[in-house]
């Protein structure tokens, strides 16, 4: 993996790889998980949207988003995908369509620290290891069929889909942001530059004020990356979706909250 990059080339994709292509602008990135045979499972807000806030935050996001053909694909032609897309966000795409023009990126696991600090950009790799090939497939292939939950931008989101799908891991607490990388780079960084403003009763530095803004960045990243949080707990693809099915688990206020009843009190509740 390269310090600035991430950018791979086709011929060393892998099934079972976690992609993704960032959008005009570097605005954001869109994730998912490559399966083989030239096909991607990824998480949407639906109805052909990728990501959505509901607020006017989508105008900037609707204008970095890749332009849609009219002309429908004649390789994937949704050939994986019905109508239940439509409310449950999981599709199954040909790999150029999901890259709509963009570059190809490989997100990585188990990085080391200094590297994960050096990665000033979120969304890009994380301190957790990955669980092997066939797992992440099969829970991308389950999750196209069954559903992961409501799209949230920051809390349940096309990373958020892909980590799980890589590490079958969730966040345990209500009230704090999922576990993308690109969440949290939104969050940190109006944090730091919040948190580091009282330092300019120590130092009226220009470059002081900088690194010391860097540096509360980049310690809210690492601190809230999935492979350094406690707040996690590792859910079977089968327990995730079977629980919103029967309700053991359910959505809350209509947001990425999902309580798990009383007597799994490891798990108490699921925060996308």
């Amino acid at each position: 993996m390269g310090l600035l990059s991430n950018r791979i080339g086709k011929e060393s994709l892998k099934a079972g790889d976690h992609i993704y292509s960032w959008r005009a602008a570097w605005v954001y990135a869109h994730h998912g998980i490559y399966v083989g045979d030239d096909k991607v499972i990824h998480f949407t807000r639906g109805r052909d949207q990728e990501v959505g806030t509901g607020t006017v935050i989508d105008i900037l996001l609707v204008s970095s988003a890749p332009k849609r053909s009219d002309t429908p694909c004649p390789v994937c032609t949704n050939e994986d995908n019905d109508a239940s897309t439509e409310t449950n966000g999981v599709v199954s795409s040909c790999l150029n369509c999901f890259l709509a023009g963009g570059a190809l990126y490989r997100f990585e696991y188990a990085v080391n620290p200094a590297l994960f600090i050096a990665k000033a950009r979120g969304g890009t790799c994380t301190l957790a290891p990955s669980d092997p090939n066939e797992a992440v497939i099969r829970r991308a292939k389950y999750l196209l069929s069954n559903g992961f939950r409501c799209y949230n931008l920051f809390k349940s989101n096309c990373e958020d889909f892909a980590i799980y799908c890589k590490t079958g891991l969730l966040v345990a607490e209500r009230g704090v942001v999922g576990q993308s990388g690109q969440a949290i780079s939104i969050i940190g960084g109006p944090l730091a530059a919040v948190i580091s403003t009282p330092f300019r009763l120590v130092t009226t530095n220009i470059y002081g004020m900088a690194v010391m803004a860097v540096g509360v960045y980049c310690a809210s990243r690492y601190a809230a990356d999935i492979g350094n949080r406690r707040d996690v707990v590792k859910m079977e693809v089968e327990d995730l979706t079977a629980g919103l099915a029967s309700g053991r688990i359910r959505a809350v206020e209509n947001i990425a909250q999902l309580v798990v009843p009383a007597e799994r009190p490891a798990a108490a509740t699921i925060t996308a």
